[in-house]
């Protein structure tokens, strides 16, 4: 375990060894992250809450106001038309609105993919079973709009949402200060959402969750946000349902010691500069090597336009792992279960089969993180604080349900009835045997 970093100062980036007695222990605590359980933060967003179910529009506004610096005094202003939103991707510079449109592309071929079918096979006795797969009637949307502003979420969340059928598409993104970021409104155009409202926090999430006198009540809403929109978000689940409740980002990384440093350190900054809560973490089993990433790191940290954020972000979150070797890389993996995983390494299909949680997985040295949060095709909204340990990234399936179609036929009827029949009386719900039975062939 390192105190000083190889120059001899204190380091950036925790040093951290598996051979440590103190290791686990160390490690938890770098993992330990609860984004929703401030008692004080739940009893606000109570309170915003049923504020706006009650109060509708009127509760929206005066929230607005209040924590994004307004003063608005109808929800005409917190609306955007159709029209705004074309006019903001016309006006974008050629290149912007060139890359916009092939990232939208490549989201697009990629989602299409994964949209699931229904289906249905008949029984012998001609009895029909299947599924039947429909679409929401209704998405909503958050796009954060605090300390950085993400016109990719917007592609990443709405595209989706087109693609698996959603009749239409609600999106709510919070303009501080009254600042519009038009790379955001050109995206809702090119995503085809439908309706784009510049409001945000606890009373965005009311207001799709619940319905407003001008926000349409939505089925979902999904997108990432601050720990008011998680807690919102968790709150009002059960009315609609949810993506997930998501933590900051995080990567991890792990190199066999034959990548560039530099690349490494960017890499990990690459999450780091999201906030001060994000987490970048690096596993190698080449002391050497690590020591050159942190050398790396020290020397680029001070180019960076976000220094200060990822400064504090790697010295609260941050580490660099020694192991042992290649199982060990492995075990840690499924031990983080992280959102980003790089497998900066020689053959990295070969680790494919082994690695059982991780959120997204970056083959090889030339696969940057920072390419699958903009355009490799992906979604870049994923489970993060370990909880890919039993979620998957957003997807079109996220914006269908599925419904279980029998149909029996006359015969099938009559032996599922015996089946039935005794199983119901084994509960003692005997409407539901005599249901059955009735069907009975005598």
């Amino acid at each position: 375990m390192s105190t000083t970093s190889s120059t001899g100062t204190p380091p950036t980036v925790a040093r951290l060894s598996t051979r440590d007695d103190a290791f686990e222990q160390r490690l938890g605590a770098l993992l330990d992250w609860e984004g929703v359980s401030d008692s004080a933060v739940q009893a606000r967003v109570e309170e915003i809450l049923a504020d706006v179910k009650q109060r509708g529009d009127a509760a929206v506004i005066e929230a607005t106001n209040r924590f994004d610096r307004l003063a608005v005094e109808s929800m005409q202003a917190l609306c955007l038309t159709p029209e705004r939103l074309k006019q903001a991707f016309e006006h974008l510079p050629g290149e912007q609105r060139e890359a916009l449109a092939s990232a939208a592309e490549r989201i697009r071929l990629y989602h299409e993919r994964q949209k699931p079918g229904s289906w249905q096979y008949e029984e012998a006795d001609g009895t029909v079973l299947g599924q039947q797969v429909t679409p929401l009637d209704r998405a909503g949307i958050y796009v954060p709009g605090g300390k950085a502003a993400y016109p990719s979420s917007v592609l990443m969340n709405a595209i989706p949402a087109h693609v698996a059928g959603v009749r239409e598409i609600v999106m709510v993104v919070p303009t501080p200060d009254g600042v519009i970021n038009e790379l955001v409104l050109a995206a809702a155009h090119l995503a085809g959402v439908d309706h784009v409202f510049t409001i945000g926090g606890a009373q965005a999430i009311a207001a799709m969750a619940y319905g407003t006198q001008t926000v349409p009540r939505v089925d979902k809403i999904v997108g990432p946000g601050n720990i008011y929109v998680a807690t919102a978000k968790r709150a009002v689940f059960g009315q609609v349902g949810i993506d997930m409740i998501a933590g900051p980002s995080e990567i991890l990384v792990v190199s066999d010691g034959q990548t560039d440093p530099e690349w490494l350190a960017m890499d990990l900054f690459s999450q780091a500069e999201h906030d001060e809560d994000a987490q970048a973490i690096l596993v190698s089993w080449d002391r050497e090597h690590l020591d050159a990433v942190e050398e790396a790191i020290e020397r680029l940290l001070p180019t960076l336009e976000r220094e200060a954020i990822v400064r504090e972000s790697l010295g609260r979150r941050g580490a660099l792992i020694l192991c042992e070797g290649r199982a060990e890389a492995i075990s840690l993996i499924n031990r983080i279960a992280p959102e980003h995983l790089e497998l900066s390494v020689d053959a990295p299909e070969s680790w494919l089969e082994e690695v059982r949680h991780a959120g997204a997985i970056f083959m090889g040295r030339y696969t940057a993180e920072a390419l699958g949060d903009y355009c490799a095709g992906p979604n870049h909204v994923l489970p993060t604080s370990g909880t890919a340990r039993f979620s998957s990234p957003l997807g079109v399936y996220d914006f269908q349900k599925r419904s279980s179609i029998i149909n029996c036929s006359r015969e099938g009827a009559s032996v599922l009835g015996g089946v039935a029949s005794v199983l119901a009386r084994g509960e003692s719900l005997t409407a539901h045997a005599r249901s059955a039975e009735y069907r009975i062939e005598k």
